[in-house]
């Protein structure tokens, strides 16, 4: 599959998640396989405002998989202001939100509200496929605003005729937020009424799961958020599933923490330990799940303010959770 001229390899995308796919994310699931990362959603008004730490959400370092910036905004000329205000930064793609389910962001039209409105949706794809030049550009959506919104298919193809590369599609609407359950049937539409490469999200926490969501929805691969996090090794188990391959298995949990070691070192060697270690609290809680006596597992993970803290919590993990 291919992202303009971009050769992506199999297996599965990691999906931009606010809070929680920095650099270091990023790098740890590209480490695993992931066939591209995206950014945290950037701000295209702030951007154009001046703001002093929006450009570091863009910030990336060395990682060996695709990498594109994804810009939020409800105003065609300014997200490709804001395109045109990156294009210096080292990056592959930029990523268009119209997804995001949070009130804050579709309070003032962009992310998933903009699923209400298919006419503006196309003219922001036009807008920043046009200031993107010769860089790709994709786009994140759902299905629609509500059960009685849903403008997937319309949106999709206009993005496809403004020039758009791929679509990844979450298989909820806004009002769904993210509730059990997806319709994969509805992302299988999406995918049935473009010529571009489609990915459909949701839901996928396993190579069982992936290969479900693709035999149901047709799609040329899966894009994956909340399943990913605590277990980057996810990655390598699906592209082994898709090229035929045996499926490693999940690594057992002395590994499990070592990697949870290295991501917040990686996070520390960025933005200092104070900074990285708060920021590093909600990641460290996903590599607790499953784990005996997690609640109080996971309370531990909420106060952590240096990596003296982490070790004395992995060493705690260990010795209550012996022979995993």
């Amino acid at each position: 599959m291919k992202l303009g001229t971009i050769q992506l390899r199999p297996g599965a995308a990691l999906a931009p998640m606010a809070g929680f796919t920095d650099a270091a994310q990023r790098r740890m699931a590209a480490r695993f396989g992931a066939s591209f990362t995206v950014s945290e959603m950037v701000s295209a008004k702030a951007l154009t405002l001046g703001d002093k730490k929006s450009p570091k959400l863009i910030e990336n370092g060395e990682n060996c998989a695709p990498y594109g910036v994804q810009l939020f905004g409800a105003e065609p000329e300014t997200m490709a202001e804001a395109a045109r205000l990156i294009a210096g930064y080292k990056f592959d793609f930029y990523d268009i939100n119209m997804g995001c389910p949070a009130p804050k962001i579709t309070g003032s039209g962009a992310g998933s509200a903009l699923m209400k409105n298919p006419a503006l949706a196309g003219d922001i794809a036009a807008a920043v496929v046009k200031a993107a030049g010769s860089r790709p550009v994709t786009v994140k959506m759902r299905l629609g605003w509500d059960a009685d919104t849903l403008t997937a298919v319309e949106i999709a193809r206009r993005c496809e005729e403004a020039g758009v590369a791929l679509l990844a599609v979450h298989g909820r609407t806004r009002d769904e937020m993210y509730r059990p359950g997806i319709h994969a049937d509805q992302i299988a539409r999406v995918k049935a009424a473009v010529g571009i490469p489609v990915l459909a999200n949701g839901d996928v926490d396993s190579p069982e799961s992936a290969r479900q969501l693709l035999d149901a929805t047709g799609c040329d691969g899966v894009m994956i958020g909340r399943g990913a996090l605590g277990a980057p090794w996810l990655f390598e188990q699906i592209a082994a599933m898709l090229e035929g391959k045996d499926i490693p298995p999940a690594p057992r949990l002395a590994r499990r923490m070592e990697l949870l070691r290295e991501q917040v070192a990686d996070m520390v060697a960025e933005k200092g330990e104070y900074v990285a270690l708060t920021q590093a609290r909600s990641s460290a809680v996903y590599y607790m799940r499953r784990l005996r006596g997690a609640p109080a597992l996971r309370r531990a993970c909420c106060s952590l303010t240096s990596l003296s803290d982490l070790d004395g919590l992995i060493e705690k993990v260990l010795e209550e959770n012996p022979g995993l």
